[in-house]
């Protein structure tokens, strides 16, 4: 069984973006997911996320939530290629698909289609206390919803960020040079423990 950070080179890939090995252990690090954990991947691209969770929380469950057709069916191939039978895909466009799962312990964010307040609000109505959602912000805008959106909720959420910057190196010749991976912000949003879950 594969840990923590896998390759990025060892997951099926085809067209659909795919977060970064580096940046998925800090992503895990921030959900602080457990071995019972029931986690929401939403927006899971190729699973990559999904896959790492489904390893952590191998007593619990993970639901990666996935619109593009393409991505729904490279999540099926790693979940198989993975061996990890914990892991259900949803198809489907949150925050609708996220309606009729379970209460969880940690949510990922990693694509919001313009709809991140919307989703978040549905994620807080799940998520147990004392759990957490990481967003994944590739764009200045999203940052800015996702912090507008803590902000707004200061009795429910505590949250923090933090912003990551990956070089590898390559060998071009005799050198070796930093090739940069997009900048990524990470925003972490624990729900208060001395509240309780709404009903809807």
């Amino acid at each position: 069984m594969a840990g923590l950070g896998i390759e990025d080179e060892a997951f099926i890939r085809g067209k659909v973006p795919m977060t970064k090995q580096e940046i998925r252990v800090l992503t895990m690090v921030k959900a602080r997911i457990s071995p019972t954990d029931v986690v929401f991947d939403v927006g899971a691209g190729t699973g990559s996320m999904s896959v790492e969770a489904a390893l952590l929380a191998d007593k619990g469950h993970v639901y990666a939530v996935e619109r593009n057709a393409e991505g729904v069916s490279l999540i099926e191939k790693n979940r198989e290629k993975f061996g990890v039978g914990n892991l259900t895909v949803v198809a489907g466009e949150a925050p609708a698909a996220l309606k009729n799962l379970p209460d969880c312990d940690a949510a990922i964010v990693g694509g919001s289609g313009g709809s991140l307040s919307e989703i978040l609000d549905e994620i807080a109505v799940r998520l147990k206390a004392g759990g957490r959602v990481v967003i994944n912000c590739i764009t200045i805008q999203t940052l800015a919803a996702a912090l507008d959106y803590f902000r707004g909720h200061e009795s429910e959420f505590s949250y923090e960020a933090i912003q990551v910057q990956i070089n590898r190196l390559q060998t071009v010749g005799d050198y070796d040079m930093a090739k940069a991976i997009n900048p990524i912000y990470i925003v972490t949003g624990e729900k208060k423990k001395t509240l309780f879950n709404r009903k809807i």
